[in-house]
């Protein structure tokens, strides 16, 4: 499984633990919850470059990470591969079957849109970059926030020079766009 993937794994019962008396005993069933729930009629957006990663991903783990699990029927540790496996198989096929691609507008680029990446400067003349992604493309580490964030929300159509103010857990600040790019 890819870093940022999303797997919620439920054990029918509690713990060994507390349960069992001996190791002859079954072991409770691993079963999974759907890691992503998409309400009917949700609105789900990704970047072309997002929907070719995720669908790569989607490939991956079907043509060539599954198949390998498969041939251990009696391993229970490929069995619990398999149950993560198959989760993370299906958020990724939910996720592309609603998703709605949105392709980057054309030139001139002077307002902040989704998929842009924007580049800020604030009141200390800090330089940040920020790309506006669908949810299951965020990636933090890269600067990568959801449009419905916080951050997205404030600087979704802003346009460049402007300024925007944005309340970060450390206190109020007012964000110049400095540059929009996209890919």
């Amino acid at each position: 499984i890819l870093p940022g993937a999303a797997v919620a794994l439920d054990y029918c019962g509690m713990s060994k633990a507390f349960t069992r008396e001996d190791d002859s005993a079954p072991e409770a069933e691993l079963r999974s919850r759907p890691a992503t729930a998409f309400p009917p009629g949700a609105k789900l957006h990704l970047t072309a470059s997002g929907a070719q990663r995720l669908k790569a991903e989607l490939d991956q783990l079907t043509q060539q990470e599954r198949p390998q699990w498969t041939n251990r029927p009696d391993d229970p540790d490929a069995k619990r591969r398999l149950l993560i496996l198959d989760s993370r198989i299906e958020e990724l096929r939910q996720i592309l079957g609603v998703a709605t691609i949105v392709e980057p507008p054309m030139p001139p680029w002077d307002q902040v849109r989704f998929g842009a990446t924007v580049a800020v400067r604030n009141r200390s003349g800090e330089a940040e970059h920020y790309r506006i992604v669908g949810a299951p493309e965020l990636d933090a580490d890269r600067g990568w926030v959801s449009a419905v964030s916080p951050i997205g929300r404030a600087l979704l159509n802003a346009r460049l020079g402007q300024r925007v103010r944005f309340k970060f857990p450390t206190g109020e600040d007012e964000l110049e766009i400095v540059q929009i790019a996209y890919e």
